[in-house]
């Protein structure tokens, strides 16, 4: 199976297993630039050079063996999962994406028929109840999680464990866990820990969130999407991402985790 979702500088500095939602754009514009002294010209996942990803074959070799060795600070990057899941409904569901499109293609017709999900119109720009259609997008995120129907589930909105457990269980082990909602402080950990051919001042890098705009913007708080039922839903689908990773399910709007990341947990229980 190798390292799927996994990130490498061109110079070996640091690994990087991707978990989408999670700042990942902006972490791999840091990476690039930390190579190349220049961000890349567009969004990084459409990188095909100067950033090794295991999605390139050539990139492959190289990574495995630096995966394997352990002899590379190897890190990622969690959120809070009801922000999470919120993202990835606003952007992926209800957006338009850059290529002028929605997000794959027959998806958000099929959640209008079988769901009865709205998206504010053809153009995402019109007004809709975003908290009945959010809540029903939840129950198609579970149905595709557990059952695997009525499609098999999504990267946006699989559980965060499940990407970063393929990492451990195929023989990597990560350094550092950080949190998106702390991200300059954990992003300087990871920095102060390599060393890179160009330097980062994390106060002048810009924010490369490429899913900005592409949706309505959310309308109330993190809470308001969730009552009693959406809440059962989200611990069934990402109970071990609100234990491992520290976040508080009992008050969706604290979107800080309790805690650290306890990484010897993390190996133990996503190792298996």
């Amino acid at each position: 199976m190798g390292f799927p979702g996994t990130w490498m500088t061109e110079s070996e500095s640091v690994v990087y297993r991707v978990v989408p939602k999670c700042a990942c754009s902006t972490i791999g514009q840091i990476m690039f630039y930390s190579d190349h002294g220049r961000f890349f010209d567009g969004d990084i996942h459409d990188a095909t050079s100067g950033l090794h990803k295991w999605a390139m074959e050539e990139s492959q070799p190289a990574i495995t063996r630096a995966v394997k060795d352990q002899q590379i600070l190897a890190f990622t990057c969690v959120r809070n999962p009801y922000a999470r899941i919120l993202s990835s409904f606003f952007d992926k569901i209800c957006g338009i994406q850059r290529n002028g499109k929605r997000y794959r293609g027959n998806l958000v017709p099929l959640l209008t028929q079988k769901y009865g999900i709205e998206v504010g119109g053809d153009d995402g720009k019109q007004e809709f109840d975003q908290i009945a259609s959010f809540r029903r997008f939840l129950l198609f995120a579970r149905d595709t999680i557990r059952f695997r129907k009525p499609m098999e589930p999504d990267i946006h909105w699989s559980a965060m464990s499940g990407h970063i457990s393929t990492f451990i269980v195929n023989g990597g082990r990560y350094n550092q866990i950080f949190f998106t909602e702390r991200f300059n402080d954990g992003m300087q950990k990871v920095l102060d820990a390599i060393d890179t051919p160009f330097k980062v001042d994390l106060a002048q890098i810009p924010r490369f969130n490429e899913s900005e705009g592409h949706g309505p913007k959310r309308a109330h708080p993190v809470s308001a999407y969730f009552d009693d039922l959406s809440r059962h839903l989200m611990w069934e689908i990402y109970r071990k991402d609100f234990q491992l990773f520290r976040y508080d399910f009992d008050d969706p709007d604290n979107k800080y985790p309790l805690a650290e990341v306890d990484l010897d947990e993390v190996h133990a229980k996503l190792g298996r």
